[in-house]
């Protein structure tokens, strides 16, 4: 790992990595998958290759499985400063190196010697992180029979079964997250697990004990993971739950409670031309605060499977995507015919509605743009609006 091995990465950063593969692959192994980690993962993990240019890939699973850099700053916000943490799962060590910035101590435990050893010389630099190569249930009960304890600790279960394949449930997990609560009671007053976004909350909430908090992260575009806040030390009536959107102008947050949403009475009303069509972000949807997002900001639900809002003006703060409406047609043969002369170009949106927005696309012969067409069932019929990004 000389200046001439990061040389020959940089040489060849504009290669195909399966060519270098055919033609180095005896010789230059190792910077083989540092150049081909570094294009599949250098969007991600673009803050850390820019501090660390030499920044070290032990192999390409640990760079699929790293959390990115965006979604590591968000998870080290969650840590007290000053605190002590462990992350239990660390892997390639974005989250550890990112909790480092502010905790007073962090613990990684990696179970694979060559990811281990990768973060540790990927973070000799911070000298209040501590590398440990061990399985975390093992040294979890090493540190319980030695009275030993964290304020918070981190972990990121594998979601991958012994063959491979894909698994979602915490018990399904590697480590298993509910079998090992009562032992992380034992060494901890807080424990936060970052698990699937395909859970579903309420069940995840009594799988486990003591939950505080639900956070529901994504991005505009996409729901990334489901962070389970656990505080041994508090009782709370309910949970909070946080759907928390990560935007190129900031973090927007929408907190409720299962309760409040249940004694929300829900508002439904159509939409007019000159209205603007609401679309929560993903994680909102996520959430499921259907009937609070018409509450809080004024709106009404077209109806109750379509989760589209709209109102006469943009509601500020209002957690997702706004569109002005600019036509608006019954779905009938008359209208489908005239419709794509009149938008040739929009992006098929369907909700509530009894055809796919492939099947739609094809039937109204329109292509993908700018413009959007929600196509939406409601109790007065099936509606085609089209609307423009605002």
């Amino acid at each position: 790992m000389n200046k001439d091995f990061f040389e020959w990465i940089d040489a060849h950063m504009g290669d195909d990595p399966g060519s270098l593969w055919l033609k180095y692959g005896k010789t230059h192994a190792s910077a083989i998958t540092q150049v081909e980690c570094r294009r599949r993962f250098g969007a991600k993990l673009s803050r850390t290759l820019a501090d660390d240019p030499q920044f070290l890939f032990p192999n390409t699973l640990a760079g699929e499985q790293s959390t990115s850099d965006v979604l590591a700053s968000f998870h080290s916000s969650l840590i007290a400063p000053g605190s002590r943490v462990a992350d239990f799962t660390a892997g390639l060590g974005i989250d550890a190196m990112a909790m480092a910035r502010h905790a007073s101590q962090v613990t990684a435990l990696e179970i694979n010697p060559e990811v281990a050893q990768a973060l540790k010389r990927n973070s000799h630099n911070l000298t209040n992180l501590d590398v440990i190569c061990a399985d975390c249930r093992e040294y979890a009960e090493m540190l319980a029979s030695e009275g030993c304890m964290f304020d918070t600790i981190f972990i990121d279960p594998a979601r991958r079964d012994n063959c491979g394949g894909r698994t979602y449930a915490l018990a399904d997990c590697t480590p298993n997250i509910v079998d090992m609560l009562p032992l992380m009671r034992k060494i901890t007053r807080r424990v936060i697990v970052k698990a699937s976004p395909m859970l579903d909350i309420s069940h995840t909430i009594n799988e486990l004990d003591n939950v505080t908090g639900v956070i529901i992260l994504g991005t505009p575009g996409e729901c990334k993971e489901l962070d389970v806040v656990i505080d041994f030390g508090v009782e709370v009536a309910e949970p909070v739950i946080s759907a928390v959107t990560l935007t190129a102008e900031g973090i927007s947050r929408f907190d409720f409670t299962r309760s409040e949403e249940a004694a929300t009475t829900p508002r439904y009303g159509l939409p007019k031309v000159g209205d603007f069509i609401l679309e929560p972000y993903p994680a909102v949807m996520k959430a499921g605060a259907f009937r609070l997002l018409s509450e809080r900001y004024g709106l009404q639900s077209i109806s109750a499977n379509t989760h589209l809002w709209h109102s006469e003006a943009i509601p500020e703060g209002f957690p997702g995507k706004s569109f002005l409406i600019t036509d608006i047609q019954e779905f009938a043969s008359k209208n489908i015919k005239r419709y794509t002369a009149s938008h040739p170009r929009v992006s098929v949106t369907v909700r509530n509605f009894d055809m796919s927005a492939e099947a739609l696309r094809a039937k109204l012969r329109v292509r993908d743009g700018e413009k959007r067409l929600f196509a939406i069932g409601s109790n007065e019929g099936r509606l085609l609006i089209t609307a423009t990004p605002c």
